[in-house]
């Protein structure tokens, strides 16, 4: 009886693994300069997201560019980028069960007037220019920005907490 539930619950732990995805958050230099990054990482963890790569980096225009490509066009693209490349920013990669949609909404929404109290723009932000985080809209998104800020695999930390049979069924 006792092997047939471990043999069950290795099922469903492998199971579990198989629907892990990874999302792009980003703390913008706004975030960083007010002291947030903390925070950030702490709902993050709270949730029972893995983080599996972090780094503090002043990036450059160019990658600002090429992250945020789909925007060119927009007329705020130009202040974004500058904006964006005035200090320091924290990008990390956080894994988990449908990370990339609940992620998005503990950011809250993108304008932090229309954002819900409880999440992060709702209880930290003011102004849509100023909404100090932000995190990728879809799996492939995701991907292409994880690819675009840690281009080496090695910066991804493969590893299982202790407390995973405590987080998943």
């Amino acid at each position: 009886m006792i092997c047939t539930l471990l043999a069950f619950f290795s099922y469903i732990a492998k199971i579990m693994a198989g629907n892990q995805e990874r999302t792009f958050i980003m703390v913008k230099p706004d975030g960083v300069q007010r002291g947030l990054v903390g925070e950030i990482i702490k709902r993050f963890e709270a949730k029972g997201f893995k983080l599996v790569a972090l780094k503090f980096v002043w990036p450059t225009q160019e990658l600002l560019e090429k992250h945020y490509a789909d925007l060119s066009s927009r007329p705020f693209f130009p202040g974004l980028v500058k904006y964006m490349s005035s200090g320091p920013v924290v990008p990390m990669v956080w894994e988990g069960l449908n990370v990339v949609k609940t992620g998005r909404q503990m950011l809250g929404a993108t304008n932090p007037a229309d954002s819900l109290p409880g999440t992060i723009r709702g209880d930290l932000c003011i102004q849509v220019g100023r909404n100090i985080i932000h995190g990728s809209d879809a799996v492939e998104s995701a991907n292409k920005e994880i690819a675009l800020w840690f281009p080496n695999e090695k910066d991804l930390v493969s590893w299982t907490p202790a407390n995973v049979n405590w987080v998943y069924e």
